[in-house]
């Protein structure tokens, strides 16, 4: 891009607080401090085990940690823990408790799969993408291939960097599903299906990027498959069948999709119109890139500019079609309806049996993912 633009993404008046609990709820406890206790462990699970398999590796030989320290590195970097949060809560949601049972320890674990997982995604996404930073720092790829150009080892550090950033994937990909062995029934068909959606939600991506099909149908399932299910949707359910709740699915299910593609069009818009100091990422990376994200593709259908342009193919002036999303009027529209969206999620949760203050809580929750600034 050729300016950068300092946008603050608020959520309007109405959105910034709930309207509490319904008449004759149960005062609650803060739902956060639970959330809290159990996110610290989730981190410290990961700790372990990375730290375990670094021990068992380094003893053969120091280059086989190498993917190990890329996934540590990664997960040490921060990012905002959105699918281990959003598991512990529908655990606690469904009434799951701190109690020292074997379903609390369950849900620690499935967190901590859950942002290995998440690394897996990312690690290879940033491969996929050729993306230069990730949360600030260098991504897997480029970190490597720098490496190996700085000591001038044979071969292409290109494909160096982009051989390491895959096996740093594949790696965390394995842990994940170590980190879940023990789940089974309907626990682990809710993980199968997570996995499963997010990899074919990647493919459609891909193939959207490639082709250069505005289709905001297709956009939307894969911001569902990529935002509403694999962020948002599974990771409840997941944690409410730990608690051994499962009639919570199809509330789950509803305020997951809505909220997951608010998540999706905030993203779109902070790709096209955020700042890269804030964000940690790229400005216009998407646009860079080919990708026919939900923004670009309402926009394409909408505005004969930003259609012409799209229309050219592989020669996508990235200047000119940023230009051209910021004068269409697409962001006032996409904020509209990332409002509507926030208000669907909301009345998904009206009548659903959630344990006291977690109403509430997933409200708030759905306003903050659809009004991140990162």
């Amino acid at each position: 891009m050729t300016a950068k633009e300092n946008v603050v993404f608020r959520p309007p008046a109405g959105l910034t607080r709930t309207t509490g609990e319904k008449d004759g709820a149960e005062p609650a406890a803060d739902p956060g401090a639970a959330t809290g206790q159990l996110l610290t462990r989730v981190s410290a699970r990961i700790e372990d085990l990375l730290a375990a398999e670094r021990k068992t590796w380094d003893d053969v030989d120091a280059r086989m940690t190498r993917p190990i320290d890329a996934i540590a590195h990664l997960v040490a970097a921060g990012g905002k823990r959105l699918r281990p949060t959003f598991c512990i809560s529908g655990y606690l949601a469904a009434g799951g408790v701190l109690d020292g049972s074997q379903a609390e320890d369950a849900v620690v674990s499935a967190g901590a799969a859950l942002e290995l997982l998440h690394a897996f995604a990312l690690i290879h996404d940033d491969v996929m993408d050729n993306a230069p930073t990730r949360r600030g720092r260098p991504t897997v790829h480029m970190r490597h291939a720098a490496v190996h150009a700085d000591q001038g080892w044979a071969g292409e550090p290109r494909r160096y960097g982009d051989g390491a950033a895959i096996i740093a994937g594949d790696l965390a990909y394995g842990y994940a599903h170590t980190a879940v062995e023990a789940l089974s029934g309907p626990a682990r068909r809710v993980w199968n299906h997570l996995g499963t959606e997010m990899i074919f939600g990647q493919q459609l991506d891909m193939s959207l990027a490639a082709e250069l099909v505005p289709d905001p149908a297709l956009a939307r399932y894969v911001a569902v498959c990529k935002s509403g299910q694999y962020t948002i949707h599974r990771p409840l359910a997941l944690g409410a069948v730990i608690a051994g709740r499962d009639d919570l699915d199809d509330a789950f299910e509803a305020y997951g999709v809505a909220a997951g593609e608010a998540f999706q069009l905030r993203d779109d818009l902070l790709d096209a119109f955020g700042d890269p100091e804030v964000t940690g990422k790229p400005a216009g990376l998407d646009i860079r890139q080919h990708k026919m994200n939900l923004l670009l593709a309402l926009a394409a259908t909408k505005d004969a500019e930003v259609a012409r342009l799209v229309a050219d193919g592989g020669d996508w002036d990235a200047d000119r079609l940023h230009e051209a999303l910021r004068a269409s009027g697409m962001r006032e529209e996409v904020e509209q309806r990332i409002e509507d969206l926030v208000s669907t999620a909301h009345k998904a949760l009206e009548d659903a049996p959630l344990a006291p203050g977690w109403r509430e809580r997933l409200k708030e929750m759905a306003v903050k993912v659809a009004y991140r600034e990162t």
